[in-house]
């Protein structure tokens, strides 16, 4: 994609977002908990846990009467690693989330700066410890205060580096609703 091409996407997505009624409320934290990940491909080699929070931003988009696009914050804290080699994992970012009213489920992507205490490990060298993660998945209230989650991740360096094999996970996570 060419930069004009880029700039063009950035305005109609722009003016998309604001042809639907918007909505300002006070941040809060919406929910936290602990995701698990193992590699989506055969060899299952990296495996990934953390601890994580949810905060609803003060903005959101009526879809409808019955359809919202809420604004969050994901922050998480975790350890990430293969067969012999382990670090640190930590990311912070913006996400979305569409839900339909009274309906418990509900589907949420996001992007995230990421910072591993370390690049390159037995299996796979991710060049440098600044990443990026992006995801697309579903969660599922199951009651009023619990959840569940699945999401498909991506992680890598946008070809920051010269080595750049990037990283898919399936993530699972259990969360506490406040």
């Amino acid at each position: 994609m060419t930069v004009p091409s880029k700039f063009y996407c950035c305005v109609a997505a722009c003016f998309l977002a604001s042809a639907f009624p918007s909505r300002a409320q006070g941040l809060a934290l919406e929910s936290a908990g602990a995701r698990l990940g193992f590699e989506a491909n055969s060899s299952q080699e990296f495996h990934q846990a953390e601890g994580f929070a949810d905060w609803n931003l003060p903005w959101a988009w009526e879809l409808g009467p019955h359809w919202r696009v809420q604004t969050g914050l994901d922050a998480s804290l975790g350890w990430i690693g293969d067969s012999s080699r382990h670090a640190a994992i930590a990311t912070a970012g913006p996400l979305l989330a569409l839900r339909y009213k009274g309906f418990p489920l509900f589907l949420e992507g996001g992007s995230s700066p990421t910072v591993l205490t370390r690049s390159g490990f037995e299996h796979k060298d991710f060049g440098i410890p600044f990443q990026f993660t992006s995801y697309i998945g579903v969660g599922l209230n199951i009651t009023r205060h619990w959840r569940v989650a699945y999401r498909f991740q991506h992680m890598s360096n946008a070809g920051l580096a010269s080595s750049n094999p990037g990283l898919n996970l399936h993530v699972f996570a259990v969360s506490y609703r406040f």
